[in-house]
């Protein structure tokens, strides 16, 4: 099948797309977008994380399919003219990324709290990451860059 659909702002296509293929697989080896990763392929991890509509999913658990004429943002997409989103800004700046296998499902997360433009607290950080797995740190810088991200999206935004 030929699957059509917006992604970071484009129109993409990819043929020959098979009925069981994920919407991760198509990202990463059709459409040539590496940054989601291929972990779990449980959607136990969140390293696939992208936006569907505007609502964070695990990639590897989306058919390919239910993408079809749909928008997709994934990590890549997240920044403006080629840099990088406020979020990515600050999990380098906090020193938040290890091996970064986990990061990009990680900043998708962050993102979706921190745009919804309030200062959360260090428990609704944990809340929203819950979903995210990272087996290099104790989270801490991870929290960390998200205060970091919502305090200067307040601070932009407020």
């Amino acid at each position: 099948m030929r699957l059509s659909c917006h992604v970071n702002g484009e129109r993409r296509c990819a043929d020959g797309v098979r009925a069981r293929e994920s919407l991760l697989f198509v990202l990463r080896e059709r459409m040539g977008l590496p940054g989601s990763k291929n972990a779990c392929e449980q959607g136990e991890c969140g390293s696939c994380t992208v936006y569907l509509d505007g609502v964070p999913v695990c990639a590897c658990l989306v058919p390919a399919g239910q993408a079809r004429d749909r928008q997709v943002v994934t990590v890549e997409g997240l920044g403006d003219d080629g840099g990088l989103d406020l979020v990515q800004e600050a999990f380098v700046e906090a020193g938040a990324v290890q091996c970064g296998f986990c990061t990009p499902g990680f900043v998708v997360a962050a993102h979706d709290l921190v745009r919804r433009g309030y200062a959360p607290t260090e428990e609704e950080i944990r809340e929203a990451l819950a979903g995210n797995l990272c087996r290099c740190t104790g989270y801490e810088k991870i929290i960390d860059a998200v205060k970091l991200a919502a305090s200067r999206w307040w601070a932009r935004s407020g």
